[in-house]
């Protein structure tokens, strides 16, 4: 972790189990949608393969066009009821929210827990999210003031900025938090977030294996890949420590300087 000095994490999956309520609010979307169009039905693979880390319409073309169906594009203010791809976008995210307000959302111990090693270390934190739902569900798991920044699919949509698995929402973070991207690490563990993590210049891709698979975030281009956060505290520490010895030696030479 030598040399990193921000860290620019996905939200769903990573800090917090979200991933399985957009994940169910998905299959309550396409379930009947899939079978009342005589496709393929959906599963769980579905969600990886073409929902998991894209912009909530991207998700919705995607699926789709995996089954060869078209719908009407639509427009974003379209009701829920309509099979249009915002009205289906926007009846998943109802069911999400239900779903999110019903249930609640605790965040992941490990990850907390490198949260406070990386704040720490002294390393600065954005949250980098597809999803326009991202800062409720950082109130509502109780983490919204530990991030300097947040980019979110509401301020990729304000911006212009592509989606995931493009890298620009990283760049945007990097840049927000005002670090080169060499001098961040990104963690995700959506095959589109790594894949974007990959193709930016950034110091270190991890990857969180939720489900993905560990061949498959090697094959997308993650560096190092973990079951849990807190398994990378010990490289954050052992990095903070070098970096203070480093910083201490620099004083010493400096002093020794002006004393001669």
């Amino acid at each position: 972790m030598s040399g990193i000095r921000g860290w620019l994490f996905d939200l769903d999956g990573v800090l917090t189990p979200t991933a399985v309520v957009h994940m169910h609010a998905w299959g309550r979307l396409f379930r009947p949608f899939l079978e009342a169009h005589g496709a393929a039905p959906y599963s769980d693979a579905d969600y990886f393969a073409y929902i998991d880390g894209k912009p909530r319409y991207d998700g919705v073309r995607s699926l789709l066009e995996s089954r060869g169906i078209r719908v009407p594009e639509g427009e974003v203010t379209d009701d829920a009821s309509l099979d249009t791809v915002h009205g289906l976008g926007n009846r998943k995210n109802d069911a999400f929210n239900e779903t999110l307000a019903e249930e609640g959302v605790r965040p992941y111990p490990a990850s907390i827990a490198l949260l406070d090693a990386v704040h720490r270390a002294g390393a600065l934190v954005a949250v980098v999210s597809s999803s326009k739902n991202a800062p409720s569900v950082l109130e509502a798991a109780g983490i919204a003031d530990r991030f300097e920044v947040v980019v979110d699919g509401a301020v990729a949509a304000r911006e212009g900025i592509p989606g995931k698995p493009a890298p620009d929402m990283f760049e945007r973070a990097a840049e927000l938090l005002g670090l080169p991207t060499e001098a961040c690490a990104v963690v995700e563990d959506a095959e589109s977030g790594v894949r974007a993590g990959a193709t930016g210049e950034f110091g270190i891709v991890i990857g969180v294996d939720r489900g993905v698979g560990r061949d498959a975030l090697v094959e997308l281009g993650a560096d190092v890949i973990v079951d849990e956060l807190d398994e990378l505290i010990p490289a954050v520490e052992r990095a903070a420590a070098t970096a203070g010895a480093a910083a201490s030696d620099t004083r010493t030479d400096t002093t020794r300087e002006e004393r001669a």
